[in-house]
């Protein structure tokens, strides 16, 4: 079992930055690849950036590309998602995830936390 704790959320202003973090309650390194899904009010849950195991591949939705930076701190069971340039269309919960494999699909991810709160306001 995989316990994920989000933080980092809050409300900015449309241009500015905040920067998630998804700390596990086990040694995720070897064994996890990580992500980051968004939920908008009224919206279906969506992907927006997944690491692999190793920290070497990354994939990011079209719509965060270029924005959005995830990596991970693999001794402290930690990953980051650094959010640049933020939109009003960025505000949702999001949702750090655990699978055995990098997916962009959230039916392949086993383990969930419990979501942050981003408010981006124009």
């Amino acid at each position: 079992q995989v316990h994920l704790v989000e933080s980092g959320g809050g409300l900015v202003q449309a241009g500015g930055s905040l920067r998630l973090s998804c700390a596990a309650s086990v040694r995720t390194s070897s064994t996890y690849a990580m992500a980051w899904f968004r939920q908008a009010p009224g919206y279906e849950r969506e992907f927006a950036a997944a690491i692999a195991l190793s920290g070497s591949s990354t994939i990011y939705a079209d719509s965060v590309k270029g924005r959005f930076t995830l990596s991970r701190d693999n001794a402290k069971n930690t990953v980051y998602l650094q959010m640049n340039n933020l939109k009003p269309e960025d505000t949702a919960v999001y949702y750090c995830a655990a699978s055995r494999s990098l997916s962009v699909y959230d039916r392949q991810y086993d383990y969930w936390g419990q979501g942050t709160q981003v408010t981006v306001t124009s």
